[in-house]
């Protein structure tokens, strides 16, 4: 019995996108936290929060269906930060989200970024993991300016060169 192409393409926003970036982070919110007014900036306004300011954001495809999105968010010219990054569901663990932000990593490299920046919140484990892999180190949160976010606990950064 031949298998599913599960073959991920990673590609940047486009228009239309609008609906999958709010549909997957609402997804992943809603499971583990709840929506906050800063979510929701994002999520309905993402061209005027992320990128009209300077950042991008990336889709992971299969089959042409949006399963995964990461935005980078402009900061400075030196710095990006790593923002609602999420898979969906009934594809993760197959490597969409390794896939989606080692591409995030290069293309601030490519834009040349000298450091990502993230937050997110220790009950998400395995995204820790991940971002622990792929370089990232946790700074102590007495380094850090206060965060918008209720549910940021765990912040960490990755310099590039």
């Amino acid at each position: 019995m031949p298998q599913p192409d599960t073959t991920v393409f990673i590609r940047e926003f486009q228009p239309g996108d609008e609906a999958a970036f709010r549909a997957l982070n609402e997804g992943w919110i809603n499971r583990y936290f709840r929506l906050e007014a800063k979510d929701m900036e994002m999520l309905v306004h993402p061209r005027e929060k992320v990128l009209d300011p300077g950042g991008r954001i990336l889709f992971a495809t299969i089959n042409s269906r949006c399963v995964g999105c990461c935005a980078l968010l402009y900061r400075n010219p030196d710095e990006f930060e790593v923002a609602k990054m999420a898979v969906t569901a009934s594809c993760q663990g197959i490597g969409v989200g390794r896939k989606l932000l080692a591409a995030s990593i290069e293309l601030a490299r490519r834009a040349g970024v000298r450091r990502l920046y993230l937050e997110t919140n220790h009950v998400l484990g395995p995204a820790i993991h991940l971002y622990e892999s792929l370089g990232f180190r946790h700074i102590d949160p007495s380094r850090i300016e206060p965060s918008p976010y209720a549910r940021a606990d765990v912040y960490m950064e990755l310099t590039l060169g």
